[in-house]
């Protein structure tokens, strides 16, 4: 079996969790409440998207005044970007792809990180750099559910586990609970731009409540 380079606490919350709120801020300030939202409604855990110029002042935000949440840092693509998620606070990393670079210097600095993937092959490749969890992306595009598990079946004695990201939502987000492969599931349907622009926290709450309970009726044996 493979080491993971997350922590037993990290990967403990990521399951208890179960659901990663992606959001990608295009204001600051709307960073600190959107956050506050989704642990009303009892997601602690972001993967915070560096997809806009004002995204690693999001994140410093959200690290320093909402200590409670989990952040996770997500589309590194550089190694520029692990130094500068690691100096803001960021908690690990993931990316929609695999860069060798980017996994190195993440390992260098002791940045828990799970690189993208969505065929045997990219999976090999993760292995290979020492990669244990992965980010199965894009997951509902690349065939979903049955897909996952398929790739997943030779790998499973290693220990592999995987954050399905894309296409997921509250209707079939359980249909990827019933698979071992899943440590945690990542939505973007949590905090959508419009309840952004809109400043719109009680619907973030009410989706993330929603979310919340939908993984403890799920995973109530182990939660």
């Amino acid at each position: 079996m493979i080491k993971s380079c997350f922590s037993e606490s990290i990967l403990k919350r990521l399951f208890s969790c179960g659901v990663i709120a992606c959001v990608t801020i295009e204001n600051p300030l709307h960073a600190v409440p959107a956050a506050r939202a989704l642990l009303a409604g009892g997601i602690d855990i972001i993967e915070l998207t560096l997809r806009t110029p004002k995204s690693i002042e999001s994140l410093h935000r959200i690290t320093t005044e909402v200590p409670e949440i989990l952040t996770g840092v997500g589309t590194i693509l550089t190694p520029q970007q692990v130094e500068e998620s690691i100096a803001a606070g960021g908690h690990f990393g993931v990316a929609p792809g695999i860069s060798e670079r980017v996994v190195k210097t993440a390992q260098d600095k002791g940045f828990p990180f799970a690189p993208g993937i969505a065929t045997p092959s990219e999976l090999e490749h993760g292995l290979e750099l020492g990669c244990r969890e992965m980010k199965f992306f894009p997951a509902e595009p690349s065939g979903g559910v049955s897909f996952m598990k398929s790739i997943y079946a030779p790998y499973a004695h290693l220990g592999v586990q995987f954050l399905p990201l894309g296409g997921i939502n509250i209707r079939n987000m359980s249909d990827y609970f019933q698979e071992k492969a899943t440590l945690a599931v990542g939505g973007s349907w949590l905090v959508t731009p419009d309840l952004l622009r809109t400043e719109n926290w009680s619907a973030i709450t009410v989706s993330a409540r929603a979310a919340s309970a939908l993984v403890k009726e799920i995973r109530h044996d182990t939660v």
